[in-house]
């Protein structure tokens, strides 16, 4: 998948986040993670199971953020590791080869030990401004971006204050996609933002391998 959307129930107004979610599938988007930090153990449970079976429905993959327990309850496909979550080669022990671990990274030293411990792809930012991602501090930039693409052995996702119109500068950066919260989460109306940003991301792929300059 091109583009990775981080759920954050709170963006979107009277909507439930699985009504919200449904729009998102239905404009294209093939990758979700479920990222609901503030809620208790039964009812991030609870609403997994919700969004597992739209994911099911619409052949999408879905990863829960930081909780293994989850993923193996619901039969999520896989975890969103942070920083400083358990060691990805210890999840993977507890997982087993068959899941997805993806890890959020913001140097080019993590997204080297993401890699060697076996994570399958990692998000990498903040490359712009975002409220979202204010404690890890300023933005690194698209430079930054590149030179961390240009070191890792597994794909790239490019995370923080990501837009439709900033889609084509992290791809010809090197970002393998991008992942998004607001920019789909906070629309008006979501089919439209996620096949909006699924079409400019592969837009971008194409000029890219077209004029890999």
């Amino acid at each position: 998948w091109l583009l990775y959307l981080i759920t954050d129930r709170h963006l979107t107004g009277q909507r439930s986040l699985p009504e919200a979610l449904a729009e998102a599938l239905q404009g294209g988007i093939r990758a979700i993670q479920l990222r609901e930090k503030d809620l208790s153990p039964r009812a991030l449970l609870a609403l997994a199971a919700d969004v597992r079976a739209l994911t099911t429905a619409f052949r999408a993959v879905m990863l829960i953020n930081d909780r293994l327990d989850v993923v193996l309850a619901v039969g999520a496909d896989g975890v969103h590791l942070r920083t400083d979550s358990l060691p990805t080669r210890i999840v993977r022990s507890v997982l087993g080869p068959e899941k997805l671990i993806g890890v959020s990274t913001h140097s080019i030293e993590e997204v080297r030990r993401a890699a060697d411990e076996g994570a399958d792809f990692v998000t990498f930012g903040p490359v712009f401004e975002t409220p979202s991602k204010m404690r890890y501090g300023s933005p690194v930039g698209v430079g930054a971006l590149a030179e961390a693409c240009r070191h890792s052995g597994v794909p790239v996702y490019a995370l923080g204050g990501i837009t439709r119109d900033r889609i084509a500068a992290v791809v010809d950066a090197g970002a393998w996609g991008v992942a998004v919260i607001s920019e789909v989460m906070s629309s008006g109306d979501i089919q439209s933002a996620a096949r909006s940003c699924v079409a400019a991301v592969r837009a971008s792929k194409v000029s890219r391998a077209v004029d890999p300059s």
